[in-house]
C-alpha cells in the first residue's frame, strides 16, 4: 500500500534529484523508495552480491598491501620485454 510522505528538502537538492531520476526515467518517488528501501533492508538478502576477502583487504590495506617503492611502470616494462622476445 502506497502512502503519502511530505519531505523539505533543500530546492537546489530537488532539482538534482528530479534530473537525475529523469535520466534514469524513474519517479522521483520511486527512485527515493528504492534507496530508503537499500537502506533499510536486510543485509541477508539473497541478491546482494558478497564481497570477497580479497576485494576487502584491499580497502583496508592490510594484507597485499604494495610496497611505497614499487616501479609499475619498470615492471610493465621489464613484462613487455619478456613477452615479446
Amino acid at each position: 500500500m502506497d502512502t503519502k510522505l511530505t519531505l523539505k528538502l533543500n530546492q537546489e537538492v530537488i532539482e538534482k534529484a528530479k534530473q537525475y531520476a529523469s535520466d534514469k526515467k524513474l519517479s522521483l518517488s520511486r527512485l527515493i523508495e528504492n534507496y530508503l528501501n537499500s537502506l533499510t533492508s536486510d543485509k541477508s538478502n539473497k541478491n546482494e552480491l558478497e564481497i570477497s576477502p580479497f576485494v576487502k583487504s584491499l580497502s583496508d590495506g592490510n594484507k597485499y598491501s604494495i610496497p611505497t617503492d614499487y616501479d609499475y611502470k619498470k615492471d610493465r616494462a621489464d613484462y613487455l620485454d619478456k613477452k615479446y622476445k
